[in-house]
């Protein structure tokens, strides 16, 4: 089969590789469809450290069940699954018992520590694939991690009811996020750089979209910072109210200026992060999508043009979510 692999040294590569084989407790899954996540470029540039090298990339995969192992009773043939960041956690440790698997420390992860979905084909444990809805291949593919991250960011956003949410960033999670947040009664507040994507947030209802560095023009209840960029830790924070709570939603984030906590933290501000999901945010946020009608903006390329997608996603140049098309 063809696959991209990628070294952490900012190249991928496009080469034949054999069809990977499942073992006992994992499916083996022909690919229709992967979302490229800016989680896949800090794979491929080396900004997280390689776990695996060569890998293939990618973590929301959208394909059909064509071998199960021998201790797969779940999964059948011919299903279609889809396959997320979250590949196994042991699920002995104090976080797996008390339901924080996403905190696991054997945690893996799809396209870092095992390959992923730039491929034909690829194995997940059975036990980590998900049922899919009735919604195209290229809609779903963007929920499974952008969607899923997103989701659990809102939560950890605490936004309180019809309270202002300012999102920082507005690329493939935040304008799946955005739709959540404003289903749910919220009053969104976008700051990005990109001039198209404050179009895009202005035309899926957000009260207001300025360039990144702006002040909002209300006081913020909550926030979340989904651009890889720290120096806006402290412009979130500064827009924030009295009890305010900034989420950073990235796996990956350039380092932070210094905090004045007066200006900053002062009067129960809280600045909290997210780490990976767990697989009951993922079937949550199928399941609310799926009753919401989120729908995602979407830019296709054909799988054997991963190395364009990627380089449009680091120079801003994808509206929406992109994601691989099979065959196409």
């Amino acid at each position: 089969m063809w696959a991209w692999q990628a070294r952490g040294d900012g190249t991928l590569t496009h080469t034949e590789v054999p069809v990977p084989v499942p073992a006992d407790e994992e499916v083996l899954v022909r690919v229709l469809a992967c979302g490229v996540c800016r989680t896949d470029l800090h794979v491929v540039d080396g900004d997280l450290p390689p776990h695996r090298s060569p890998v293939v990339p990618g973590h929301e995969v959208v394909g059909v069940v064509e071998q199960v192992g021998t201790r797969v009773h779940a999964r059948t043939v011919g299903e279609r699954v889809g396959i997320a960041w979250l590949r196994s956690t042991c699920g002995e440790c104090t976080w797996c018992r008390r339901g924080a698997e996403n905190l696991c420390p054997a945690s893996t992860y799809t396209g870092w520590d095992a390959d992923g979905g730039y491929a034909d084909h690829v194995t997940a444990p059975a036990a980590y694939v998900y049922p899919l809805p009735d919604l195209p291949d290229v809609q779903v593919a963007p929920l499974l991690c952008a969607g899923i991250i997103g989701y659990r960011a809102l939560r950890r956003a605490a936004v309180p009811p019809g309270g202002r949410l300012g999102i920082y960033g507005f690329g493939a999670s935040a304008h799946i996020t955005a739709q959540i947040a404003l289903a749910q009664g919220a009053e969104l507040h976008v700051l990005t750089r990109d001039e198209d994507a404050r179009a895009l947030a202005l035309e899926l209802g957000a009260a207001s979209a300025g360039a990144a560095a702006d002040a909002p023009p209300v006081p913020l209840d909550s926030a979340i910072v989904f651009a890889p960029a720290g120096e806006l830790v402290p412009v979130a924070l500064s827009a924030l109210d009295r009890g305010g709570t900034l989420a950073l939603a990235g796996i990956h984030l350039t380092d932070v200026p210094s905090l004045n906590y007066q200006r900053h933290l002062f009067r129960e501000r809280t600045l909290t992060s997210v780490t990976a999901n767990t697989r009951s945010d993922g079937a949550e946020l199928l399941r609310l999508a799926t009753r919401l009608g989120i729908r995602a903006t979407v830019t296709t390329y054909p799988m054997d043009q991963a190395d364009v997608a990627l380089r449009d996603l680091a120079a801003d140049r994808v509206h929406g979510a992109a994601v691989l098309v099979a065959g196409s």
